[in-house]
């Protein structure tokens, strides 16, 4: 009898598993069936604040908010694999200067490179089904009254004119927003040192950084180093 009841436990603890499991949001295959909405042509070079717009304005809660924003990249507009690791890295406050850290999820390693040189941090505050939080997004300059728009990136999908168009994407202080910058804060000096001297973001990226745009062979290339700078 003993042995039954046990038996019996573990079988309606595996039912109850299995239910939940049916009922777990898969942000992925959201974001992938709503593709053809994001991007009209298709065109996704660059366009992470399509995607930071497009979940923003969805009716959700906050840890959902979180979810979606882990499986793109803002640099490139790519998606992400749903059980990728975030990146440690730092970029500097727009209004403070001070240094941020926090983790950034990428599509590829020049990626995390590209946004620690090209963009900055600024507070958001923003009202979801549940919550409202005040969060860290990052953002680059706006690039519409650019001479040379890169060719690669479709411009109707930022800009009204030489404004940031509102109904595309999300701008704070005519600053365009890329993406999440998921758990940051301001750093302490143990941190800045280990981003500094990590394989990736240390010695990797002050080879990319240091590299003449025109010789850029990997990663998105120039194409989001064009858009930002």
């Amino acid at each position: 009898m003993k042995n039954f009841f046990l038996i019996l436990t573990i079988l309606l603890t595996l039912f109850q598993n299995s239910i939940l499991k049916a009922q777990e949001r898969n942000y992925y295959q959201e974001l992938v069936n709503d593709w053809n909405k994001i991007f009209p042509d298709r065109n996704r070079n660059a366009a992470g604040p399509k995607f930071f717009k497009h979940i923003i304005s969805k009716d959700i809660t906050y840890q959902e908010f979180l979810e979606f924003n882990k499986l793109y990249c803002a640099v490139s507009g790519s998606l992400i694999n749903p059980n990728a690791e975030p990146e440690k890295i730092y970029l500097q406050e727009e209004a403070t200067n001070k240094n941020i850290c926090g983790d950034y999820y990428r599509c590829c390693i020049p990626c995390s490179c590209d946004v620690m040189k090209y963009s900055k941090v600024e507070k958001m505050k923003h009202k979801f089904k549940d919550i409202e939080k005040e969060f860290y997004v990052l953002t680059i300059k706006n690039p519409c009254g650019k001479d040379h728009f890169p060719k690669e990136v479709n411009r109707d999908y930022f800009c009204d004119g030489e404004n940031l168009s509102k109904d595309q994407v999300i701008k704070l202080n005519n600053r365009l927003v890329i993406g999440l910058f998921h758990e940051a804060k301001f750093c302490n000096e143990s941190e800045i040192i280990k981003i500094n001297n990590h394989q990736v973001t240390g010695l990797f990226c002050e080879f990319r950084n240091n590299t003449p745009l025109e010789d850029l062979q990997s990663g998105m290339g120039d194409i989001f180093i064009k858009l930002a700078k």
